[in-house]
């Protein structure tokens, strides 16, 4: 029977969301021949993490359906082990990577590739703790439903599990690496407050993550496109396509991977929102065959982002995205180039040549950069209030930032190379330490 790992990472208070997540481990289970693995990774400490402990305790027993509740201290522990057993160099710098003490979409993900491992689980299926199921004729609309019909299966045999083929025949034998859909709700990055103020300044401020020798014309689209996921359309009836998947129809609340997740980590930069959709990228330039759906999940905000720590912490978060881009579209652009040469013969991702071209990026002349912080810090000036307090924040991080945004790339490059030893090491390490293993044992 397979083993697959649906996963929630979690930083905050989300206890209704663990058990509506124990509700669609157990419709798996129920209607394919699966064994699941639930994995909650806790970064909460306090009465959160209680509260937590208690809505996995309370998911109700439902055969071949196992909850996994882990807080930082075993995930760290567990990955102190992996890492040992790997011998990778600088083993202190790859904890920090796996575990940072900042916020990191990338690593708290990696961190579940990992886990996932060990428990055994082939594919992985990502939630998120900001969002909740449609609900249709008061059942909740589950996206591993399509997750399991295609995952993994050769391309030509998922054809009879979706409503659509837009795949080229030449990729009929390669295996269905992504399953994915999007959300609807709110704007999953929360700049909403930018559109409604001015929305002059909201173009200038979201058209900073394209490259920036695109026409306005593409810069325009972008704009209208991003951060929108699926709208607001409800779910009326199931469509799937298999195809080579955009990554801007999908999302990392709705998202699952098979077999190139063990090849090709996440990248591991803190305080950057959109660290964690590479691997999407990664599919479509590599020609691997995936399957969009419409079972969208829906995207809320929750309350810490509406306090003055929280919208300075969010806006620091985007600031570093639009840095990013110029290291990751080079990325993309040399990943989309080289297509055939990324896979082997058996289909899987040549790491090295992405760990090379990671590097290479890293020696991009930053003056694109230098320039994306002139405008975000003009646009957030003249928005006033609390953006320009934040545009202060800037200024007095500029050369911070610019190096920020190279060195993560530099380590980006380091955990690709460490990838398959680590992932080889997770897959023979139980994830509990040894005070929990008796009687708990996931093997």
């Amino acid at each position: 029977m397979r083993r697959i790992c649906l996963t929630l990472p979690t930083n905050r208070a989300c206890a209704a969301t663990i058990s509506a997540i124990g509700e669609e481990a157990a419709y798996a289970a129920e209607r394919f021949d699966v064994e699941v693995h639930l994995l909650i990774l806790d970064s909460c400490d306090g009465s959160a993490f209680a509260e937590h402990a208690a809505a996995a305790r309370g998911i109700p027993a439902v055969p071949r359906v196992h909850v996994h509740h882990l807080g930082e201290a075993e995930q760290r522990e567990f990955l102190q082990r992996v890492i040992h057993h790997a011998g990778v160099p600088k083993p202190e710098l790859m904890l920090d990577l796996m575990l940072p003490a900042e916020v990191s979409y990338g690593a708290c993900t990696n961190r579940a590739f990992l886990i996932g491992a060990a428990l055994g689980c082939r594919s992985l299926h990502r939630r998120d703790s900001d969002s909740r199921y449609q609900v249709v004729n008061g059942s909740p609309v589950f996206p591993i439903h399509h997750e399991l019909m295609s995952l993994g299966k050769r391309a030509a045999d998922a054809v009879h599990g979706v409503t659509e083929n837009a795949l080229d025949p030449e990729h009929a034998d390669k295996p269905v690496a992504m399953v994915g859909s999007s959300f609807v709700g709110e704007l999953s990055v929360d700049i909403g407050e930018i559109y409604r103020l001015d929305r002059d300044i909201y173009y200038d401020v979201v058209s900073l993550w394209a490259p920036e020798d695109w026409p306005d014309e593409a810069k325009r689209q972008l704009v209208d496109e991003s951060f929108r996921g699926a709208g607001s359309e409800a779910f009326s009836g199931d469509q799937a396509t298999l195809a080579l998947v955009d990554p801007m129809r999908v999302d990392m609340c709705n998202i699952s991977f098979q077999q190139v997740h063990e090849q090709i980590p996440l990248p591991p930069a803190t305080d950057t929102i959109g660290s964690d959709y590479f691997l999407m990228h990664l599919v479509q330039d590599a020609a691997l065959p995936g399957v969009l759906h419409n079972r969208n999940i829906v995207n809320f905000y929750t309350r810490e982002r509406r306090t003055d720590p929280g919208f300075l912490a969010y806006h620091l978060r985007f600031t570093k995205f639009v840095l990013s881009m110029l290291y990751f579209h080079h990325l993309y652009d040399r990943m989309a180039k080289a297509q055939v040469s990324l896979l082997d013969d058996r289909h899987r991702v040549r790491a090295a040549e992405i760990a090379e071209m990671v590097r290479e990026s890293a020696l991009l002349d930053p003056a694109e950069n230098i320039r994306r912080l002139d405008s975000l810090e003009r646009s957030y000036r003249k928005l006033g209030g609390r953006y320009a307090v934040f545009a202060e924040t800037l200024a007095a991080r500029r050369e911070r930032l610019l190096d920020e945004a190279r060195h993560d790339m530099e380590d980006f490059a380091l955990l690709i190379e460490a990838w398959e030893p680590m992932m080889a090491a997770s897959k023979v390490t139980n994830p509990y330490p040894a005070a929990r293993q008796h009687g708990r044992d996931p093997r």
